[in-house]
């Protein structure tokens, strides 16, 4: 299985500072988490691809009214993508589009199996 490895860092982003490569048929992946993941990675792959994972931490983001938590992955060829819990185990499948950004809740009782990033 090959990974893609960034270095992240986790501080928290400020209002307005995340820009989306989307356009034509590339799309992006918004994927919200509850504040306990902060840190954590999660692993989405091209349907059928798990071997063509990419992964992002969760961080935290402030919006107008507050923080969220998110993993926000961009620049993404439309198409179906699988979210992994684990290394194992895909948690959902979605849809992306070109020119889009999807949405996803990461649910509640599922734990993100990648470690924290070091801060």
């Amino acid at each position: 299985m090959s990974h893609h490895h960034h270095h992240h860092t986790l501080a928290p982003s400020g209002q307005g500072t995340v820009m989306l490569n989307i356009g034509g048929r590339i799309g992006a992946l918004i994927i919200d988490t509850p504040a306990q993941w902060h840190g954590h990675e999660i692993e989405v792959s091209p349907a059928g691809a798990p071997d063509e994972r990419t992964h992002a931490a969760v961080r935290a983001r402030y919006v107008r009214g507050g923080v969220t938590y998110c993993v926000v992955l961009d620049a993404l060829p439309e198409g179906r993508y699988q979210i992994w819990q684990d290394d194992a185990e895909p948690l959902a499948e979605v849809e992306v589009r070109g020119g889009a950004v999807t949405m996803f809740t990461w649910p509640a009782h599922a734990t993100p199996g990648r470690v924290p990033v070091p801060a």
